[in-house]
């Protein structure tokens, strides 16, 4: 049945600008199922803000994976009062697998990707499921990597969530205006060359040239190929309704 929902969306919505999507999203198709996923990072600011625009009480989900910079932390708290931002929740890692799978806490740099399923996707799937989430709000935008140049803004994931990705299509030229205009505060280390900022042991900043999300687990790079993404974006296969 979710098939044949996105079709419809993607039919209806598709082409819609980001606040006329969430408009849609929030406000009908997901009403009180939908949730924003937030990083706090570089640059959050501008689609927290947009969603606060339509409804300040919109679940907003923050993965406090326990090992983010003191930065992030404080711009939470920052946004959180600049945006009127109502029902952020802070999601843990489950304390027992934390325990067991990771109590000294340097997985990051023995299996990155166990570390983020730990301290990232578990936490989300178990939020998803309690609050009754049928959809999710990303702020993933197509620039930013390889690996997203064909992002949709309507999606279904193999979980059977809906992703709806307002920014796909949003240029950082757009964002730098759509943020000035609404006076936005920036990440406090973005002026360190941070442009893309998640876990602090797995986090550097980015070089001239560079994609602006290089700097994510460089630790991890072997022979030219270096981890990209967290897990909560790739599971085993996004759906996007259209023939492959």
């Amino acid at each position: 049945m979710n098939q044949e929902k996105l079709a419809v969306l993607q039919k209806n919505y598709s082409a819609l600008d980001a606040l006329d999507l969430l408009h849609v999203m929030i406000g009908s198709e997901f009403k009180n199922k939908i949730a924003l996923i937030s990083s706090f990072g570089a640059d959050a600011a501008l689609l927290l803000a947009l969603v606060s625009e339509i409804d300040k009480n919109t679940p907003v989900l923050f993965l406090e994976t326990g090992k983010h910079f003191p930065e992030t932390l404080e711009y939470v708290e920052t946004l959180k009062n600049k945006l009127g931002l109502q029902n952020i929740h802070f999601l843990t890692p489950d304390p027992e697998l934390l325990n067991r799978i990771d109590s000294a806490g340097k997985l990051w740099d023995s299996n990155p990707d166990r570390c983020c399923w730990l301290r990232k996707v578990e936490p989300l799937d178990r939020a998803v499921k309690n609050l009754g989430l049928e959809a999710l709000v990303t702020g993933r935008k197509r620039y930013q990597n390889s690996e997203r140049s064909a992002l949709e803004t309507i999606e279904l994931d193999d979980k059977n969530i809906f992703r709806i990705n307002p920014l796909a299509n949003w240029d950082k030229e757009r964002q730098k205006i759509e943020a000035a205009f609404r006076d936005l505060p920036k990440h406090p280390l973005i002026d360190k060359g941070y442009l893309s900022i998640g876990c602090a042991p797995c986090t550097s900043p980015v070089k001239p040239g560079e994609d602006e999300r290089a700097g994510r687990w460089r630790h991890t790079a072997k022979d030219g190929e270096q981890k990209t993404e967290c897990g909560l974006h790739i599971p085993t296969n996004i759906v996007t309704g259209h023939e492959s």
